[in-house]
């Protein structure tokens, strides 16, 4: 049985909560990454994705030289052990839809990071393998479109004023 050590990436940057998020944009596009696990200290309170920098902090308008990854960051992380059997992760992130997940030792030291890139490269056995794992995790979700934003408008599925409209389809006269 694999276990996570044999496959994970190892040698991971983490920021702190009080890091910007320019400073961690600017991390992530030096290390070509789209992750980063915040510490507090040698311990874990958050991730942090090019996505939360964006959704969560430049589409809100928080000024990124000035915002702290506490602000944008996921506090609620999933991780896994070192130690753990390469299956039992890969079921926990099919079942959560996770594509990455930070790795602790049993200090609950960041030691890595697992992504399902690892996975498919050194873990899994087959074509067949991978592409159920892939699969698993890729199931599409239904957007929550309950608060569009203005710029949202009709390609966000509202109208102009960027409000829902009632159907999906628009009417051509």
């Amino acid at each position: 049985m694999t276990q996570v050590s044999q496959v994970m990436t190892r040698g991971v940057r983490t920021m702190s909560p009080r890091d910007t998020m320019q400073f961690a944009a600017q991390a992530m596009d030096e290390l070509d990454v789209g992750v980063m696990p915040v510490c507090d200290g040698d311990r874990l309170v958050g991730m942090v994705t090019d996505r939360d920098i964006t959704i969560r902090g430049v589409a809100q308008g928080c000024a990124p030289e000035n915002t702290p990854l506490a602000d944008v960051m996921s506090p609620d992380v999933r991780c896994c052990y070192e130690d753990e059997a390469v299956e039992d992760v890969v079921d926990q992130m099919q079942e959560a839809q996770i594509r990455r997940l930070p790795v602790l030792d049993r200090q609950k030291h960041v030691v890595g990071i697992l992504s399902i890139g690892d996975v498919a490269a050194k873990a899994a056995t087959t074509d067949a393998d991978v592409g159920e794992t892939l699969s698993g995790i890729s199931e599409p979700a239904a957007p929550d479109r309950s608060n569009l934003s203005a710029p949202s408008g009709a390609a966000g599925g509202g109208d102009a004023s960027g409000k829902a409209s009632g159907t999906g389809r628009q009417k051509r006269h």
